[in-house]
């Protein structure tokens, strides 16, 4: 197998989508699926039930094959990144991972690392609100930035880079729209989402089980990425509360963002895996804690 084609496998193996698959990777659906038909033809057997269209699920083989190509694919790859990287200078890569949207207001942050460690490369990158620490105990994410608490008994928390106000996402036109600002009071009447692969104590800081006046806000809603939460938002299903930078990063026609008036800010900091801890992480730390948290932008 070519290495593009171990990266169409791999990367299908993950999504269990032809057409994320094929948006990630920058090709069409058909390039995708002649490869793993082509795959599938030379190992003689197949990698992935197409049963149902909507929905390809693993084969055990494909199973199989996934769990040895993983890792030798990762550490061709760390190999060829690493060489390409020392033809610049550059002797190793930090990268990190973001739960905000927001990584271009924390560019202090990312322009002063640089400056004081041109031999290093910061990489950026989205990380997802679901098993959000995966990334960091898999090792595709050295640093995460993620709001707070973090309760995880391997993870580091480290400085804060910003605490912000919190908005409360709602369908345009939602009767809460006739107010200037919302209260914890009023979102109880409403339905908000959960998440299946994330911990409890998460929900309970962003958003808090119980009203001040004792009713329970209800979080029933099943989903499974922010997509998914914006499109219930602009139906009317859900109303969810944001930090406030979801203002800048994602307006939208079909959704109003309303000011939460008695709910503290969210405060993120930079997190890492504890045994992993190195010189890059370290000098990250130390440059968020030199600048102090950022002032959040509204």
């Amino acid at each position: 197998m070519e290495l593009r084609d171990i990266e169409m496998f791999l990367t299908l193996a993950e999504e269990l989508h032809f057409g994320r698959t094929a948006a990630r990777l920058h090709v069409s659906q058909a390039r995708v699926s002649q490869a793993i038909s082509r795959q599938e033809r030379r190992l003689g057997a197949q990698l992935f039930d197409r049963a149902n269209r909507r929905q390809i699920h693993l084969t055990p083989f494909g199973r199989q094959l996934r769990d040895d190509l993983q890792p030798v694919y990762a550490g061709l790859r760390d190999t060829l990144e690493r060489a390409r990287l020392a033809a610049q200078g550059i002797t190793a890569v930090l990268r990190v991972g973001m739960l905000p949207v927001n990584a271009h207001d924390f560019r202090p942050y990312w322009e002063t690392f640089r400056s004081r460690h041109p031999q290093w490369k910061l990489r950026i990158r989205h990380a997802p609100f679901i098993d959000s620490f995966a990334g960091l105990r898999r090792g595709d994410v050295d640093v995460l930035v993620s709001w707070l608490p973090v309760e995880e008994p391997d993870i580091t928390v480290g400085p804060v880079l910003i605490a912000e106000p919190r908005i409360l996402a709602v369908a345009a036109g939602h009767e809460l729209t006739r107010r200037a600002s919302v209260t914890l009071e009023m979102v109880s009447d409403y339905r908000l989402p959960t998440a299946g692969i994330a911990p409890e104590y998460w929900f309970d800081a962003y958003i808090p089980p119980y009203s001040p006046g004792g009713r329970r806000i209800e979080r029933s809603l099943l989903v499974a990425n922010n997509e998914e939460v914006l499109a219930l938002i602009s139906t009317g299903e859900i109303v969810t509360p944001y930090p406030i930078h979801m203002i800048r990063y994602s307006p939208r026609p079909d959704i109003a963002y309303l000011p939460i008036r008695d709910i503290a800010p969210l405060a993120y900091a930079a997190v890492w895996r504890s045994e992993s801890e190195n010189d890059l992480i370290r000098a990250l730390a130390r440059t968020i804690r030199d600048l102090g948290p950022l002032t959040p932008a509204e």
